[in-house]
């Protein structure tokens, strides 16, 4: 007999609560990998996601060689690919970790009622999250729906508990199953766009402990301050890690109050750290996404579904390339489409961008970033465009529209970030670099900037568009009345 542990958006060995349970049983351990794209429902994975979860289940495979064993990779329905192993290699259970997006959820339940139906047992753990999202309510039983109270609930409870260790062997069965090659999987496009992905990151468990280690010894104490400014390396840049689960929160926390301890910082103050306070963001996003699980496509504030949206295809696609004129928004979209990832701050001027001053629906821009980011979340995904359109959780006041002019020269104000992702106005001086239609035709000629030929310029009016939004905005909130 044997049992199996059933990767998926757990792809670690260390502090993994399903393996430490298939370990726990004494018998031989299968690891498998099924690659399930109709398992996710409307949401699977995108481009960006495919590339990076090739590298990690490459280095997923290396590390369980080191510990005598092997990853086996299926490809197809996964209630099809467990039974057909269940019975070839007799197999008493199966473990893997919970996932909490709607589609996956009704999928496990159909799994482990089937797996139990022919005599194998279906065992899962939580192995992403601090809190499981059923655990918070508020006083009335019901679930937070603002930030702050959700937190300080938390905050209330005990610590998490230590990180398991990674196994120091895994026992593997007499006959392995066979297996396919990773490039069966065909998560790698023909096209090599990813490249420079491959420059900036490094997938896997060992590149995810590398990230955090080198964040907690030097910028985690300034993330506050410095988590806002998109030209520096101010942020961790765990979330790839964290969503392919190369990373546990729990290992997180512990290596900030580890660091903490070790600098005699008080507890009361590195509990509520900024950086730690992000990732109970991730928990409130997953929270929101368990009891609100129509939110990926539906507003969770019932009156936006008469939004009067104002879409033009030509001034999305301008959105996607990063050729709308305004080089701050066009900073931010080029460099997600050449590295995968795009600066929080910037997350928020670029979908501000799209959904108030183009009107465009913020379902539209959620799709393009589920397709292009490689830390693509449905929870943070979900709950970032929504709190940006004002429809979800939290949300932003439906008068807050960035403006990404001043959002540049308050956050980027020597133009260092727009400079290394737009390069045709790097020349420019500071004072223009953020809107370069007020440059004097003298100042555009001496910097070889051309509007409209070197560099576009504005699709839309900056204050022409945002009077549009707050018209948009107040004409919804009177049809809802």
């Amino acid at each position: 007999m044997a049992v199996v542990m059933w990767f998926r958006q757990d792809l670690r060995l260390a502090d993994n609560p399903a393996l430490a349970a298939a370990v726990a049983t004494g018998q031989p351990i299968i690891p498998l990998y099924c690659l399930d794209d109709l398992g996710d429902g409307d949401w699977p994975m995108g481009a960006a996601q495919r590339w990076w979860l090739h590298e990690s289940l490459a280095a997923l495979d290396a590390a369980l060689h080191q510990r005598g064993s092997r990853l086996v990779l299926r490809r197809g329905v996964s209630d099809r690919v467990l039974r057909e192993l269940s019975t070839t290699a007799d197999v008493s259970a199966i473990y893997w970790n919970r996932r909490y997006e709607p589609a996956v959820i009704e999928r496990d339940r159909a799994i482990k009622a089937s797996l139990e139906s022919y005599g194998i047992e279906g065992c899962s753990s939580n192995g992403s999250l601090l809190n499981e999202p059923w655990e918070i309510r508020n006083q009335a039983g019901k679930p937070f729906q603002v930030f702050t109270p959700y937190w300080r609930h938390c905050l209330k409870r005990d610590d998490p508990i230590a990180p398991l260790a990674v196994p120091k062997q895994l026992t593997g069965p007499a006959n392995w199953p066979a297996t396919l090659p990773l490039a069966a999987l065909e998560l790698l496009p023909r096209m090599r766009w990813y490249e420079a992905m491959a420059r900036q990151w490094q997938p896997g468990e060992r590149g995810a402990a590398t990230s955090l280690r080198q964040f907690v010894q030097s910028t985690v104490w300034s993330y506050a301050e410095n988590r806002n400014l998109p030209a520096i390396d101010g942020t961790s840049q765990l979330s790839p890690h964290l969503h392919f689960g190369e990373v546990s929160p729990r290992q997180i926390w512990h290596a900030v109050r580890k660091r903490a301890e070790q600098e005699r910082i008080p507890a009361a103050e590195w509990r509520t750290n900024q950086f730690l306070t992000e990732v109970y963001w991730r928990e409130f996003a997953y929270h929101l996404l368990w009891h609100f699980p129509h939110t990926p496509s539906e507003p969770l504030r019932t009156e936006f579904k008469d939004f009067p949206w104002a879409a033009e295809d030509a001034q999305l696609t301008a959105w996607q390339r990063g050729r709308t004129g305004i080089p701050m928004v066009d900073a931010g979209m080029r460099e997600l489409w050449a590295t995968g990832w795009m600066h929080n701050r910037v997350r928020m001027i670029v979908a501000s961008f799209l959904v108030k001053n183009l009107l465009v629906p913020w379902q539209d821009g959620a799709r393009w970033f589920w397709d292009t980011l490689v830390d693509a979340d449905l929870a943070s995904n979900t709950a970032g465009w929504q709190w940006c359109a004002g429809s979800g959780a939290d949300a932003a006041p439906y008068f807050r529209i960035f403006n990404p002019v001043s959002q540049g020269e308050k956050f980027d104000p020597e133009g260092a970030y727009v400079r290394t992702w737009v390069p045709e106005l790097a020349k420019l001086p500071e004072k223009y670099i953020h809107a370069p239609w007020t440059a004097p035709a003298d100042v555009l000629s001496a910097a070889g900037v051309r509007l409209d030929h070197d560099y576009p310029a504005p699709i839309v009016d900056l204050k022409e568009t945002r009077d549009r939004a707050l018209n948009a905005y107040q004409t919804m909130r009177g049809t809802a009345d």
